[in-house]
């Protein structure tokens, strides 16, 4: 046996409550002037974070959004610059980790993150950026985030839906990552060992919201099917999502829930050995079982669901055959433009 792992060195923090120690956080990476961001939905929390902080916080940008645009970004390195921040504390999903990521592309300054939802983004050196109308993603240990607070209780109030659709996202990553060309064991166990995680966290919300146990069991899972996606190559599933996130706004985490099934499947015979994890944790084909998990869940089935017409596949292949990701399966316009059709339609995976 033969593999390559570089483990990361961002400093992972656990733990109900975990989030009241970001001010020692802050002093631990010395800094001591931190620009809190969030969305606009999460303004008021990213706010009384800032309170907490007393004169830690310079203050608040409130202002991120899906798929990290270059003009937001650009808003928000002036607003950092302006109040002299030495930091930046990122609250909330991928998009306000997307900013951060961003900003310290651009700035070098040092992040701490508190995902709020099951992204996964806040432990890996991808950043993907939009800008006229095309999402491009860069690797490099610039946009590792420094300290990552995995606190539970602000998981607690995360709406179902969200809920769902981001835990589908954290499997996408951990699933993919099974056969990708640079997996390892080491990447292979914690992909599986995530998925089982969310597996049995997400039907929990659906009963019981605020299940304190799957809250916890869901970030762990997330925590780990990120660290995944930091430690390969990504592969048609991602480039796909890419494609119909930067280009057409689609919604992130329900874009990947609704791609998982049909991306996994069109790969289950190329790569029934990887992903066998898949099968383990599932049950029957790969690309079956998660579109009858997904849709037991209640995660969105269609790409209809999110607006795009039938034309827009036509265009969506043509940008996403362009320039493919490695993927075990050979890619092609026509096949991508199969794959399209089934999730718009919302077809059930052959395998």
């Amino acid at each position: 046996m033969k593999f390559t792992y570089q483990g990361s060195p961002a400093q992972i923090v656990f733990g109900e409550g975990s989030s009241k120690d970001i001010a020692k956080w802050i002093d631990k990476i010395g800094a001591k002037r931190a620009l809190v961001l969030s969305t606009p939905q999460q303004k008021a929390d990213a706010e009384s974070m800032a309170t907490g902080l007393g004169g830690m916080a310079v203050g608040v940008f409130d202002g991120a959004t899906m798929h990290t645009p270059v003009d937001v970004t650009g808003k928000a390195v002036s607003a950092a610059l302006k109040l002299k921040a030495d930091c930046v504390v990122a609250l909330g999903g991928g998009s306000t980790t997307g900013l951060g990521k961003a900003i310290a592309w651009r700035t070098d300054l040092p992040q701490i993150v508190v995902p709020t939802t099951y992204a996964g983004s806040e432990v890996t050196p991808i950043l993907g950026q939009t800008e006229k109308g095309e999402k491009t993603t860069l690797r490099s240990p610039k946009v590792l985030p420094e300290v990552v607070i995995y606190d539970p209780d602000l998981t607690l109030g995360l709406p179902v839906g969200m809920s769902v659709t981001s835990g589908l996202n954290a499997i996408a990553h951990a699933a993919e990552g099974l056969y990708a060309p640079d997996a390892n064991p080491i990447t292979s166990m914690m992909a599986v060992e995530g998925m089982r995680a969310l597996r049995d966290a997400l039907p929990v919300f659906t009963r019981s919201p605020h299940d304190a146990k799957a809250r916890a069991n869901a970030l762990y899972g997330a925590w780990l099917c990120g660290t995944v996606l930091g430690q390969v190559a990504m592969s048609l599933h991602h480039k796909i999502c890419h494609t119909l996130g930067g280009s057409f706004d689609t919604p992130h985490a329900e874009t990947h829930s609704v791609m998982l099934p049909h991306t996994i499947g069109f790969n289950a015979e190329a790569a029934s050995n990887q992903l066998s994890g898949v099968a383990e944790v599932f049950g029957g084909s790969p690309g079956q079982a998660l579109y009858d998990f997904a849709k037991s869940v209640g995660s969105p089935m269609t790409l209809q669901e999110f607006g795009l017409s039938e034309a827009d596949l036509d265009r969506a292949a043509d940008i996403a055959a362009k320039n493919p990701y490695a993927n075990p399966r050979p890619v092609d316009r026509a096949s991508v433009r199969a794959l399209l059709q089934d999730a718009w339609e919302g077809k059930r995976p052959p395998r």
